[in-house]
């Protein structure tokens, strides 16, 4: 039975889908005026590994995220580099999905951008000015946060206390077209020379919060299972989604509500792009390995905190080399093995470990807990690779869990390279001369081959190797 940490109720509470064997899920994306950084990529982690157990627990999953490919970031960089605000928005959208790719993310179901909704925005704000939940102020429309009964439920915050700041930017000129402080803007009066629509109010361009309301009923309907972000995100951006939503449709915006933790930097920092403190994946995936990037990304859990470090890099890399290389040695031994009769023992094991992964990671996705299972698999493949027989459908048996348990953490373990033909041929060549005894060629040959990238293993059923990260 999986539980979810619902941040609206702040209790684990019993997932129970709207449709059986259905979740509809939503996670705020991006604003694309520049690349993702660690930060922007732990939150895309999280909820890519979110959703893959749901599909791994046999869930079809509809996944909508976003692009905010309109906004005051967004203008101010167009301004810079002198060009159109949709061409920042296409260049970055471009490198998100390679980003996105190289640290194994699967692409969403549906990525709607703002601005290709921008009617759809607009009704949905006619529809709270109507029903009087918004009002228009010298071309600007604003949401009365006030009239919304449960503003601040999910954030845990008195509305009373809530003054200045509850929209993500207040200017001086914004703050005083508002009737109350903590009223936020739907809609945009265009300043000269930025990108704008038509609308009832005016010429400009939808506020920040109002997009996500509308695309996310749009695609998964007035009410859906899953809605996820960063903790950053929990006020006052969700805040207004709910109060938007809910004012428009009467029924209930979502269910579970899921808020990922922080990237720290030194000094329990939070990564940010405005402090200035932070790694873009673009940049790291060029001195790391993006395998190593994602098992540090999706190996600790997703409310907590993760401190992002040289040394914690190397930590996962660590241990993703344990798990590859139990991997790798079984699979070496499936050269010659043939199938046993029984193997049930193995069966029995692996069932357990398997078993035990998903009540680990059914107590709100406990990746850590799930991890332990999953070394508990790389030390029974370890085990079983070292004994004298090896069964194929038994090796197999293990193989195949520690590819589907480890493929929820986005962890690629079929990625061996072929070797291209000159160094193979001085894998073979150092064979030989350890067969021949001639160590001083062997070591020569060896020490080569590092130096190439080929690290190589002497096992008791032959020579492994592996390219080194």
């Amino acid at each position: 039975m999986l539980k979810i940490f619902n941040t609206l109720t702040r209790e684990k509470e019993e997932f129970k889908p709207i449709t059986p064997n259905q979740v509809n899920m939503y996670v705020c994306g991006p604003t694309v005026y520049n690349y993702i950084h660690i930060g922007n990529a732990r939150s895309i982690v999280a909820f890519d590994t979110v959703r893959r157990y749901l599909e791994f627990l046999g869930y079809d999953v509809k996944f909508v995220s976003n692009f905010t490919d309109v906004d005051d970031k967004m203008i101010k960089e167009a301004n810079k580099e002198g060009i159109t605000v949709p061409e920042v928005a296409d260049r970055f959208i471009k490198a998100f999905y390679e980003d996105i790719a190289a640290i194994n993310v699967q692409k969403a179901t549906i990525n709607p951008r703002a601005t290709d909704n921008i009617q759809e925005i607009i009704d949905f704000i006619k529809d709270l000015v109507a029903k009087d939940y918004a009002y228009e102020s010298q071309g600007d429309v604003f949401y009365r946060a006030r009239k919304f009964k449960h503003y601040g439920e999910l954030s845990d915050q008195n509305i009373d206390q809530l003054v200045e700041g509850a929209s993500e930017h207040v200017g001086d000129a914004e703050f005083a077209k508002k009737q109350d402080p903590i009223d936020f803007a739907l809609w945009k009066k265009a300043k000269p020379g930025e990108i704008k629509w038509d609308s009832p109010w005016g010429e400009g361009r939808p506020g920040w919060h109002i997009e996500c309301s509308v695309m996310s009923t749009k695609y998964l309907g007035d009410t859906f299972d899953i809605h996820g972000g960063g903790q950053d995100l929990e006020f006052p951006h969700h805040e207004n989604e709910i109060a938007q939503s809910e004012a428009k449709t009467g029924q209930k915006f979502v269910n579970y509500w899921m808020h990922n933790g922080f990237v720290t930097v030194e000094n329990n920092e939070k990564m940010s792009k405005s402090l200035g403190n932070f790694v873009t994946v673009h940049d790291l995936v060029k001195t790391t390995n993006p395998q190593v990037l994602r098992f540090f990304l999706s190996s600790t859990h997703y409310r907590r905190p993760l401190e992002y470090s040289k040394a914690n890099l190397q930590k996962a890399a660590d241990n993703l080399d344990k798990i590859k290389t139990a991997y790798n040695n079984l699979k070496f031994r499936l050269d010659g093995a043939e199938d046993a009769s029984d193997i049930n023992d193995i069966q029995i094991q692996v069932a357990k470990i398997v078993t035990d992964f998903k009540t680990a990671m059914n107590d709100d996705f406990n990746v850590q807990n799930g991890l332990t299972e999953i070394f508990n698999l790389v030390s029974l493949a370890n085990n079983y690779a070292a004994s004298e027989i090896v069964a194929k459908n038994a090796a197999n048996v293990i193989l195949e869990a520690m590819v589907k348990l480890t493929s929820i953490l986005g962890v690629k373990l079929d990625d061996q390279q072929d070797l291209s033909e000159e160094i193979q041929q001085m894998v073979d060549q150092r064979d030989e001369a350890r067969a021949n005894k001639d160590f001083a060629t062997s070591d020569k040959l060896r020490d080569q081959l590092k130096d190439m990238g080929v690290i190589l293993e002497d096992t008791p059923q032959g020579t492994r190797w592996h390219i080194n990260d």
